[in-house]
């Protein structure tokens, strides 16, 4: 598998967190470190990272949160396996776990109605708009396969407890499917939604969104402030260095 055989270690959280990433292929931005500070876990819940990948997004919520346990869904058994063994180099072994399967079949040990939190980074491109890299890692991480996104949210509702909450990070040109797709979810679907817009630049149009709802609650959308990632002279702002290199959060 490409980049398997010698992964490259990155850090983040300002070291906090060790990850192991295929040095050739698809390697965790910062999308999975911002899902994770806008995860609004506490110490005692438990917190399903549906198609977790190495691990990026759960080690930075176990990272940030004392007490909170995570176990990450992953397909690919490369990347689990890689998972792991983050979570053994930044001393988090005992609080995240990592489970290979698919999502539209979860492995039992897996029980429904039981997490108190699920958090997602899907792929962006849906599967009819975009060609499947040859590469499995970037293909798994960038286009969809024969997971939806309604899938995926699907998945989340059957997962979570009642009024259990759901994070996620995604394009802003899908935005309007997200909504649907929570309306239209399984149990109730999910209320309450939280859109947070990423903007890449002062003035310039938010490319991800973070979306945040909680399942059988009915209330009405609130559109957060939103974070600025990057001043003109490309540097992170203050905000963005306190979330991604200090282990801030960036609530909904």
């Amino acid at each position: 598998m490409s980049g398997q055989a010698d992964p490259r270690e990155d850090f983040l959280l300002g070291g906090r967190v060790r990850l192991l990433q295929p040095a050739g292929g698809y390697r965790a931005a910062i999308d999975p470190v911002l899902l994770a500070a806008f995860t609004p876990a506490a110490a005692g819940e438990r917190v399903l990272d549906l198609g977790t990948g190495t691990g990026a997004a759960a080690l930075c919520l176990a990272a940030r949160v004392p007490g909170v346990t995570v176990t990450g869904l992953e397909a690919l058994p490369e990347a689990a396996d890689l998972a792991r063994r983050n979570a053994a180099l930044s001393g988090l072994a005992d609080r995240v776990a990592v489970v290979e399967g698919d999502l539209l079949a979860p492995p039992a040990e897996l029980a429904p109605v039981g997490w108190d939190r699920v958090m997602m980074n899907p792929p962006y491109l849906r599967a009819d708009s975009a060609s499947r890299p040859p590469d499995p890692w970037k293909a798994a991480a960038n286009v969809e396969g024969a997971a939806r996104l309604t899938d995926w949210i699907g998945c989340a509702a059957r997962m979570l407890a009642p009024r259990g909450g759901l994070t996620l990070v995604h394009r802003a040109d899908r935005l309007d499917e997200i909504l649907a797709a929570l309306a239209a979810a399984p149990f109730g679907g999910f209320g309450a939604p939280v859109v947070l817009p990423l903007w890449p630049k002062p003035g310039r149009e938010a490319r991800r969104v973070l979306v945040a709802a909680r399942k059988g609650v009915r209330a009405p959308l609130r559109l957060a402030a939103g974070l600025v990632v990057h001043g003109e002279d490309g540097a992170y702002t203050p905000q963005a260095e306190h979330i991604l290199r200090g282990a801030g959060a960036l609530l909904p």
